[in-house]
């Protein structure tokens, strides 16, 4: 499942698409690993890469929607998936141009403006960056309280005024979407400005970083009609829809981090001789190695398993919902222990200058705060826990969806509200075409956290509790990863001890969480009888884990960029 630069073939894209990845791939293999470190050490701007984007006109293929652009642009999130993946094994810098300018379309390829979006395909086509204006200084996420506000002019024209903060990109962009309110009180309004009008002020760049997140300042900024992308409901929902599109790409930016950093520890460990052994000897480390091996491929295998709900939504199988946020706040959360246990590892070689480590082991912590929190996003995922137990649905059956095609829908998701509504296939399938030790173990954790919530479920006041939601939230969360990672398992013929594997590491991690909420303050009597219940000790067999290790160890010295 490990992506490798010199080895994956991307046989599941067609041949522009492939081409795309081997040449991304070339241009930093070319550059090499001392360029790398070293920019990223002296915060160096990646205009080489921006230089790179433009001549092969990568984004303008990647971001265009189908008709605005080259023959073989279009919106596909398979490839998308594959791309955003090869930037993290770079670098996270990488990957931030390429997110924050795809946010900074959403709002374009939303509306019904066609200058806008003319506009936006041109300045793809000549290489430009693109930035999405909507977090402030003074309220972060909460876009309700934006303080940039838009005043008719009397002359059909407009005029904006205020500050936005944290806006990747905000130095260069061709375009940048920016969130406000109408100063009438008549609502929301989304509207597009250039970095480079005198009325656009760059006040600084937030982060030391090689990517530019800036704070700007709109002062009286002139707009007419055609810069108006959308009013009232309908900006709103743009926010929101663009963020569902694009957090999702913050798990595969993860997994790419992950996995380079994954070939540097098993080198660097299977090399080193300590007190007569190697450091892979050490039944600890290998345990180490085990466990982020079993979290990377689980990660792979739900991301990839999500883009398949994504690429075949629809007004009426909205299932996405629940499965990006979990991309975004799952994934990532399960690479920050990837790079824990991996940095138990390759210790203080992990803070070496020319190192890739030191890099994923800084970058790993910024995914799962970016595009909403993790707290935002499990908000978000707890109205769908009544249904997906309760209430499931028919749907049909979901293949793997990699079709060269656009995904249009992305652009017309609709309303965002009725989330509490959505239904969900039912989930027990998956799991009972498994039958696995670990499995059948996770089952007996599902049925007692399903009639817990029958028997002992949150009062009122744990409903308003958010601390005690959170935790909830994770168990819940689980399940829903199981599920998926069991789907793909299928599709993908992943055998029975790396299924099984995952599964010891989801047994433990459920038993920590259902300590945890046997623990909180607020948690009754029974939901405390229940929590403790949950508490499972996975199953261990030595033939499996060695059967792991094996392929693992096979890793060592299958990759190593060039200096």
């Amino acid at each position: 499942m490990l992506l490798h630069p010199g080895k994956t073939k991307f046989e599941h894209l067609d041949t522009e698409s492939q081409k795309i990845m081997f040449d991304t791939i070339a241009f930093f293999e070319k550059k090499g690993k001392n360029k790398l470190t070293d920019d990223d050490r002296n915060l160096v701007w990646y205009a080489d890469f921006l230089e790179f984007v433009k001549s092969e006109k990568i984004f303008a293929r990647l971001m265009t929607p189908a008709g605005y652009g080259p023959a073989d642009a279009r919106w596909d999130t398979s490839r998308i998936a594959a791309f955003t993946e090869v930037l993290g094994f770079y670098g996270l810098c990488y990957w931030y141009t390429y997110q924050v300018s795809s946010l900074g379309l959403g709002p374009v390829w939303m509306s019904g403006n066609e200058t806008q979006k003319q506009k936006a395909a041109a300045l793809l086509n000549d290489g430009h960056i693109f930035a999405f204006g909507l977090s402030e200084k003074e309220h972060g996420a909460d876009i309700y309280s934006s303080d940039m506000v838009v005043t008719a002019t009397g002359d059909g024209g407009f005029t904006a005024t205020g500050r936005k903060y944290y806006i990747g990109n905000g130095n260069k962009a061709g375009i940048v979407s920016v969130f406000g309110k109408m100063a009438d009180g008549s609502g929301y309004v989304f509207f597009a400005v250039d970095s480079q009008h005198p009325n656009y002020k760059l006040v600084k760049n937030v982060v030391d970083s090689q990517s530019y997140v800036s704070e700007f300042e709109l002062v009286n900024y002139p707009l007419t009609q055609n810069d108006i992308l959308h009013t009232g409901d309908a900006a709103w929902d743009a926010a929101l829809n663009t963020i569902n599109i694009n957090k999702y790409n913050l798990g595969w930016g993860s997994i790419g981090i992950c996995t380079h950093a994954f070939y540097e520890a098993i080198n660097h460990a299977a090399n080193r001789n300590l007190y007569g052994k190697f450091v892979t000897d050490f039944p600890h480390i290998q345990d180490l190695f085990i466990k982020a091996y079993a979290r990377l491929t689980a990660m792979k295998l739900f991301a990839l398993r999500a883009t398949d709900y994504m690429r075949t939504a629809s007004a009426t199988d909205r299932r996405y919902l629940l499965y990006n946020p979990m991309v975004k706040m799952k994934v990532t959360t399960q690479g920050e222990h990837v790079i824990n246990d991996l940095w138990d590892v390759i210790a203080a070689k992990g803070f070496e200058r020319d190192m890739y480590f030191k890099m994923a082991a800084k970058d790993i912590r910024a995914l799962p705060k970016l595009e909403g929190t993790v707290h935002v996003n499990m908000a978000l995922i707890i109205k769908f826990m009544p249904n997906y137990f309760f209430n499931p649905g028919q749907f049909p059956e979901i293949p793997t969806y990699n079709q060269p095609v656009n995904d249009s829908f992305l652009f017309n998701q609709g309303p965002t509200k009725g989330l509490g509504k959505i239904q969900f296939h039912d989930y027990s399938k998956a799991y009972d075409a498994c039958n696995l030790p670990n499995v059948n173990l996770f089952k007996e954790q599902i049925n007692l956290f399903k009639e817990s919530l029958l028997m002992a479920g949150p009062d009122a006041a744990q409903q308003k509790d958010i601390d005690f939601l959170l935790t909830v939230g994770e168990l819940f969360t689980l399940i829903v990863y199981g599920q998926l990672i069991l789907e793909n398992a299928a599709l993908y013929n992943i055998d029975d001890a790396m299924i099984d594997q995952i599964f010891e590491v989801m047994v433990s991690d459920f038993s920590g969480f259902a300590l945890q909420l046997h623990n909180k303050r607020s948690s009754t009597p029974a939901q405390m009888e229940y929590a403790f219940k949950m508490l499972k000790k996975p199953l261990a067999d030595a033939n499996r884990t060695q059967k792991i290790w094996n392929q693992i160890y096979s890793l060592k010295g299958a990759y190593e960029m060039a200096k």
